[in-house]
């Protein structure tokens, strides 16, 4: 059995559209675990936040991140925080290769910029507060098996640098 591709990172590094160009090429299932929370919950990561909490949010997206890491031939999409989670470290561990999508924080700040849907920024999308998230997070990012330097690549580049560490 082939472990799982977990893929960790900021928010805004782009671990969807690179999580479901990788499935295809391995012919794996593609999961993003936010669209999962958004499905099962029938509103915006957003929305949870507001009505519920981010403690509900955190907790539905360990119980729900766990279910998806324990399927097979799955390339997952974890959410910006998920891999502060001990226990979907644990996980993602056991039953995955994971890879931190490691983009500039410059890069991250331009694409934040204009973002409206990300509740931890809600309407502050100032370069401190986007830089004391990174910066908080990066320790934990750091612990993903592989850490994939995005700097100068391209998106076919990253997809073959992920590849090549997998295989």
């Amino acid at each position: 059995m082939e472990k799982n591709v977990a893929l960790t990172g900021m928010m805004g590094v782009g671990k969807t559209t690179i999580g479901k160009r990788l499935a295809k090429k391995l012919n794996y299932n593609f999961v993003d675990i936010d669209k999962i929370i958004e499905k099962k919950e029938g509103q915006s990561i957003s929305s949870i936040f507001k009505s519920k909490g981010e403690n509900y949010f955190r907790k539905l997206e360990r119980d729900l991140t766990i279910i998806e890491l324990k399927k097979i031939n799955t390339v997952i999409s974890l959410g910006g925080g998920a891999f502060l989670n001990g226990s979907i470290r644990k996980y993602v561990k056991k039953h995955s290769v994971s890879f931190w999508i490691d983009v500039p924080i410059g890069t991250i700040l331009k694409r934040l910029k204009k973002s409206k849907n990300r509740p931890l920024l809600n309407k502050d999308n100032s370069d401190g507060v986007i830089k004391k998230i990174y910066f908080a997070r990066k320790k934990f990012y750091n612990q993903a098996t592989y850490r994939i330097r995005c700097k100068a690549l391209t998106l076919k580049q990253i997809i073959e640098k992920i590849l090549s560490q997998y295989e």
